[in-house]
């Protein structure tokens, strides 16, 4: 189960290392500690359970805006990640691009993808690096193209955190995580739309990288409904990234409504007085 470490070391690893509280210490640092020991995802799940140590790996979920009220909204939920926009949503929202972006990484700490828009490999890097200095959490879009692979390979030499978009094959994936990534982002919804299957893309692309243990994130992209978050939960994708509404449609339920109500109902008709 283990090629690289025995169960052994890596129960010594916990014993000396306090695994179990690595959830207090910063992501960067806990997947620094992972990258280093050369342990694969996979394996890192079994090694939680097998110590009964509090598992790190979770499901990122991001919002697909350009709308910092939005942004905002989903933020003050407590449960967004990061965000991925582009000029595109900007201009469907009626919003300016740059306002929108300099409003939401103030109220983002996490990752947010910002989207070059030369197609040739020179613009790629020029646009990138001057994104990359906005501020830290900021991650640079590129096309999966030729162009783009040989933007990605320089940026990603300077130390330039890099978010691969547009990807439709499991091939496209290979070749981005080959040099490095940071993020994949394929885009499932638009695959579904022309009639392929698009959660079999995902699933081929979490076995390539679980097979050689690569460590870019895999971005379930072009989310149409809730259904496609669940399926990128259960496909172990990283991160969603997901339109306002679809995230706002998570948390309801028509069920939870008539549960509430009934309760109320209930404790109004009782009489009873309330504890606090």
């Amino acid at each position: 189960m283990y090629p690289r470490q025995s169960l052994n070391q890596l129960l010594t690893i916990n014993q000396y290392f306090c695994i179990d509280r690595l959830e207090h210490l910063a992501e960067a640092v806990v997947n620094n500690f992972w990258q280093r020991c050369k342990i694969t995802r996979r394996d890192r799940i079994h090694f939680h359970l097998a110590t009964c140590s509090t598992i790190v790996i979770f499901m990122k979920l991001f919002i697909d805006s350009a709308n910092p009220k939005e942004v905002k909204e989903i933020a003050d939920l407590g449960i967004l990640d990061g965000v991925t926009t582009n000029p595109t949503l900007a201009t469907k929202a009626g919003i300016d691009y740059k306002k929108a972006v300099e409003e939401i990484l103030k109220i983002v700490d996490g990752d947010v993808s910002l989207e070059v828009l030369s197609t040739e490999t020179a613009g790629m890097v020029r646009e990138g690096k001057a994104l990359a200095k906005l501020r830290k959490n900021v991650v640079v879009k590129l096309p999966t193209t030729a162009e783009g692979l040989k933007a990605l390979k320089r940026l990603n030499g300077e130390g330039i955190r890099i978010n691969m978009t547009l990807v439709f094959s499991a091939n496209q994936a290979l070749l981005v995580a080959k040099l490095g990534a940071y993020i994949v982002s394929p885009f499932i919804g638009r695959l579904d739309d022309i009639g392929a299957t698009g959660i079999d893309v995902i699933h081929e692309i979490r076995q390539i990288y679980d097979n050689y243990n690569f460590e870019t994130q895999i971005l379930f992209a072009s989310v149409r409904s809730p259904l496609h978050v669940k399926q990128a939960a259960l496909a172990g994708c990283d991160i969603a990234t997901c339109p306002f509404e679809v995230l706002k449609k998570l948390v309801e339920h028509p069920l939870t409504d008539v549960g509430l109500k009934k309760f109320l109902d209930d404790f109004k008709q009782s009489k009873q007085k309330q504890l606090v």
